[in-house]
């Protein structure tokens, strides 16, 4: 029986762990040898999606320091398997024994009991959102190895409930990763708002691959817009996807939404970016751009209708540390995903012509 713990073909990443049991973590297999790697490259993507950091983030105090474990050899990827491990330190399992009895709206408890039985309820278990803590890591490693290619992947916050950025100040920086000033003020009063209410709110991540060459990703199944819409969906918190302009595109006429092509400088280009980057399911060389959307937060304090374990109708306020927003912190968990399949995309593309077998 497969479990689904692992993505990718050629940069393949299983994750384990449970978001109380001892640890989390990943297994990379695929990686190149010769990568210089040490934990100081995970920790800054580590330290954006860990909890703690802000009024706007559960108030779960764990440091999120990754260990190799294997793959690395005196400061470089040996070209075997990596793994990386994160220790949970700050379990408060009892603040979870109340849900054993019923179904959290909004949650996986009802569909895990159906599919298996049984399920770990301390905190969602794998269902948990601190499962992505395992693809951050694994992301950072194929974020460095993009890097040796010019290739960068960088995703932010583009709008929290009703408040969108206008505009994109590289500059900017905050704890909601909103690189818009006047948005940012206006979602955290919003956000302020709904945690007096015990509420939440949810938003929309932008993301954006840049130098990505032409000709990277398969024409059907394997399209690379497929792929990366499946990278990013298995996110637990997301529930839509869009590739460049998206669902405005079906507004349009084929005049209107076409990329015209030009020569510049003996270089193919496109006059404007309405696919996103992506053309036939394979890079077409500019930008490749995607948003998701994500959910509001489904564990919130005020009351809820719900069904216990026996069938019966009852009310709660769900206890516990949890975010009044998850877009903040999920932003890294994006960047992580769309830079893993990029770079599994990359490895394929390897041995996609003759001539790259020849020259070995």
């Amino acid at each position: 029986m497969a479990a689904g713990s692992t993505f990718g073909k050629n940069f393949r990443v299983t994750t384990f762990g449970e978001s109380h049991g001892a640890a989390l973590g990943c297994v990379i297999d695929g990686c190149p040898a010769g990568l210089y790697l040490s934990e100081d490259d995970l920790i800054p993507y580590m330290k954006r999606r860990r909890p703690g950091q802000s009024e706007f983030t559960t108030k779960r105090n764990e440091d999120d320091e990754p260990e190799i474990l294997s793959g690395v050899f005196d400061g470089r990827t040996t070209g075997t398997p990596i793994a990386i491990m994160i220790r949970n330190r700050d379990q408060h399992s009892k603040d979870y024994s109340e849900i054993a009895s019923y179904y959290r709206p909004g949650h996986a408890d009802y569909t895990f009991d159906e599919k298996f039985g049984f399920r770990d309820y301390r905190g969602g278990g794998r269902s948990s959102g601190r499962e992505t803590a395992a693809r951050v890591a694994a992301g950072a490693v194929a974020a460095k190895l993009l890097a040796e290619s010019g290739i960068r992947v960088r995703a932010y916050t583009r709008s929290i409930g009703p408040f969108e950025i206008s505009g994109y100040d590289a500059e900017e920086s905050n704890d909601l990763y909103m690189p818009d000033h006047e948005a940012y003020m206006k979602a955290s009063e919003y956000l302020r708002e709904l945690m007096e209410k015990r509420d939440s709110a949810g938003g929309v991540i932008e993301c954006i691959v840049s130098g990505v060459p032409a000709g990277i990703g398969d024409p059907v199944f394997d399209k690379l817009s497929a792929c990366l819409a499946y990278a990013v969906m298995s996110i637990g918190a997301v529930k839509g996807f869009e590739i460049g302009d998206g669902f405005e595109s079906a507004k349009r006429t084929g005049l209107e939404n076409n990329d015209a092509f030009i020569n510049e400088n003996g270089h193919v280009k496109k006059k404007t970016n309405h696919a996103g980057g992506i053309l036939g399911g394979i890079s077409d060389g500019s930008d490749i751009v995607f948003r998701c959307a994500v959910k509001p937060t489904a564990s919130i304090a005020a009351a809820q209708h719900t069904v216990n374990k026996a069938g019966d109708n009852i009310e709660i306020g769900i206890k516990g540390r949890h975010d009044p927003v998850i877009v903040p912190r999920a932003v890294v968990v994006v960047e992580a995903m769309a830079a893993i399949t990029i770079a599994d995309a990359i490895l394929s593309d390897s041995c996609d012509r003759l001539e790259a077998l020849r020259g070995r």
